[in-house]
């Protein structure tokens, strides 16, 4: 047996977690790709505190099994993903321009998207207008639709923070070991989209300043915990990231120009600013488990 210790995300698999990969292969041959990896988190119990499969860090561990030769993954559905992207079919969109101060519109909301038509739509929306386009994104997370009224002007997503960020974590000052075990208390903001048909001056912020008011409140019913930290990328080669600026974001400095997954520094990646916004004045004592995690009220 192959007494070789991996560790994806955090995660470690030992020898006795690949026997139990391989075997699961064996026993059910016909599955998909994504349902054997969810078959995987499943046998390994690795899941997120809320129960739900870790799905990227699983598969990126399937991946690298199969580069090694132990085990074969069933094949890629080129059907239901292209170039790394889910592909979406175009949706037709109203793009009448759309102009004026926000105090000229109905309250501005943010809504949280469930899933049937209003994702797919979400989706669309990305996939069409997002420089990013709509990536498979694993594990926790969450989108909305910037609205006011039944106008719908942009979008956001929320989902997994990065696994390590020297800027962030020399900033909360927490260990290896705290680092690991409270991860999930920081959530990333993914996608931010407003709309190019919409020129509405300071929605972006607003917007924004309703996420971080909300956001704690929608992830711990969904996922039973809150988080208390969120944090953002923003591509200097594009933005500037004058929206996370008014809307009270800390910045904390630039990323090296690498991929999170980029192991052995070979893909040079535009820089990234670094972005965070605390949800609570004690994050840093919780991240660092000095204190437990909650729920805090957003107008307390």
């Amino acid at each position: 047996m192959d007494d070789t210790i991996r560790v994806f995300s955090g995660r470690t698999i030992s020898p006795e977690d690949i026997e139990l990969i391989k075997w699961a292969r064996k026993s059910y041959p016909k599955l998909p790709r994504h349902e054997f990896a969810g078959t995987v988190c499943e046998l390994l119990n690795w899941t997120t505190l809320a129960g739900r499969a870790k799905w990227h860090p699983c598969m990126e561990c399937l991946e690298s099994l199969e580069a090694e030769g132990i085990i074969q993954l069933p094949p890629i559905n080129t059907s239901m993903q292209r170039n790394g992207k889910v592909h979406i079919p175009a949706l037709e969109f109203n793009t009448s321009e759309i102009r004026g101060e926000i105090t000229e519109y109905e309250s501005i909301e943010i809504s949280l998207v469930r899933s049937g038509q209003e994702l797919k739509r979400w989706r669309a929306y990305v996939n069409q207008y997002h420089m990013l386009g709509d990536k498979t994104v694993f594990g926790s997370r969450l989108q909305y639709l910037v609205k006011s009224g039944d106008i719908e002007l942009g979008c956001i997503q929320f989902s997994a923070s990065s696994w390590a960020l020297e800027e962030r974590d020399n900033w909360i000052g927490w260990s290896e070991s705290d680092r690991k075990a409270r991860l999930n208390l920081i959530v990333n903001n993914s996608r931010f989209l407003i709309f190019p048909w919409i020129h509405i001056r300071n929605l972006a912020s607003k917007a924004l300043s309703l996420a971080a008011k909300q956001i704690q409140e929608d992830w711990l019913r969904e996922y039973c915990y809150a988080p208390v930290l969120l944090e953002t990328f923003v591509d200097l080669a594009h933005f500037k990231g004058t929206c996370y600026k008014a809307a009270n974001w800390m910045y904390l400095g630039e990323t090296k120009g690498r991929g999170r997954m980029d192991r052995n520094k070979e893909y040079a990646l535009s820089k990234k600013a670094i972005f965070m916004y605390p949800l609570q004045n004690d994050f840093k004592a919780v991240l660092k488990g000095e204190k437990p995690c909650k729920a805090v009220d957003p107008d307390e």
